[in-house]
């Protein structure tokens, strides 16, 4: 990553340490995997890193134990010191495969119990770290960020908790409206975003692709997800297509008001590549009714890409929509559990985010500026740059070198 030289130079704020909820440990042990071969990288380079104490480690992970009473109450253990040391940790809050019993019946974990576990954990470290951060990737009630009317405001009444709880920096991605940082306005928030590693898995899956305004198109699901198509589609030079939803706000369905139509602005998408670009998959049918709308334009491929697939409904309609050729690919970062059985659809394709995720975390470690962390646009640049008149077929490979 760019801006590793600095890194070498400037001391860490502390010994860094990983903690991480029940659920999350494949997250962190890649994470941590990452770190191992990041930091040895700089020792080669820096012999001086070798002398600083807790830089270079065999691993990064403390051992802690989330447990339950028969009555369903939670308590967490640290196994091992993390005085004076610089804590994060990781919590998918998404992860509902996570069971645990209750007066003997077996229930799966919410991410309100996951967000209770989280507390815990800072509580049973507070006082001693030196600084607590917290990886989340899904922000905790991200969608509850604004009210209206008599609602709760459920996002910024965690993120205020945190904060209390003595949280210093909260790291997050592809937040639902990074807004909602406002209710924090003097603490930490860095929100990040999966567009490199969106590009990487496109070219993988599809290394033909050619990214340009008569062969590309990026297509917004709804108006929110404007803001990640108008960058995706600036820095790739294609057009870009929104669908807006008309809503039936004479009724409520499962909390919200239900859609009736998907309208779509923007030109052409006939005989084009197309990209859909979202934050998250929740049940799916938007997304799918926006790939048929698509496909009955003319489009070439659709591939969806969503930084959170949720599918709260299951796999069945997207495997009919497969089946009857309304998409190509379906790629989600794998920042939240996904379970065996989306690993194995055909159309499946992973955005890898761990070794994204270790490099941001290396760097607040350092207390330096994230932003060519953050920034991945003049990566992005460069790999495009390059690929200009090379072979297709070599993308792929040539984004994996950088």
């Amino acid at each position: 990553m760019s801006g590793t030289d600095n890194r070498e130079v400037i001391l860490p704020a502390a010994p860094l340490k990983i903690a991480y909820l029940e659920g999350s440990k494949g997250i962190a042990c890649q994470v941590n995997s990452s770190l191992v071969k990041m930091r040895k990288s700089i020792a080669q380079r820096d012999k001086s890193a070798s002398t600083i104490q807790g830089y270079i480690e065999p691993n990064y992970l403390i051992e802690t134990h989330l447990s339950r009473y028969g009555t369903g109450e939670g308590k967490a253990v640290i196994n091992e010191s993390v005085r004076g040391t610089d804590l994060y940790i990781i919590a998918d809050v998404m992860n509902y495969s996570v069971t645990y019993k209750v007066c003997g019946k077996e229930n799966h974990m919410s991410p309100d119990n996951h967000f209770q576990d989280l507390k815990r954990i800072i509580s049973a470290a507070n006082g001693k770290a030196a600084r607590i951060s917290v990886v989340m990737p899904f922000l905790y009630e991200s969608r509850q960020h604004k009210r209206s009317g008599r609602e709760s405001l459920d996002a910024a009444m965690a993120l205020q908790e945190l904060r209390n709880y003595g949280v210093s920096e909260i790291i997050t991605f592809d937040a639902h409206d990074p807004r909602v940082r406002n209710a924090i306005p003097l603490n930490g928030f860095d929100n990040f975003m999966s567009t490199y590693q969106f590009l990487r898995a496109l070219l993988k899956c599809a290394p033909d692709l050619k990214f340009d305004a008569d062969h590309f198109m990026v297509i917004s699901p709804d108006e929110g997800a404007m803001n990640r198509t108008v960058y995706f589609s600036n820095i790739l030079g294609a057009d870009i297509g929104m669908f807006y939803k008309r809503r039936d706000y004479s009724r409520v369905v499962d909390g919200k008001n239900p859609i009736v139509a998907h309208e779509f602005l923007g030109a052409s998408v006939e005989g084009k590549d197309c990209v859909i670009i979202d934050d998250m998959i929740s049940s799916g049918g938007s997304m799918l009714d926006v790939c048929k709308q698509i496909k009955s334009r003319g489009a070439k491929r659709i591939f969806i890409c969503t930084t959170f697939g949720l599918f709260t409904d299951g796999f069945e309609k997207f495997d009919e929509y497969y089946k009857q050729g309304l998409f190509t690919k379906l790629i989600t970062t794998n920042l939240t559990y996904r379970p065996q059985e989306l690993l194995k659809k055909p159309y499946y394709e992973t955005a890898n985010m761990y070794k994204y995720m270790a490099s941001i975390i290396n760097t607040l470690n350092h207390n330096i500026s994230v932003e060519k962390v953050k920034s991945t646009t003049h990566k992005i640049t460069k790999v495009l740059n390059k690929l200009s008149g090379a072979a297709l077929s070599s993308n792929a490979e040539a984004l994996d070198n950088q």
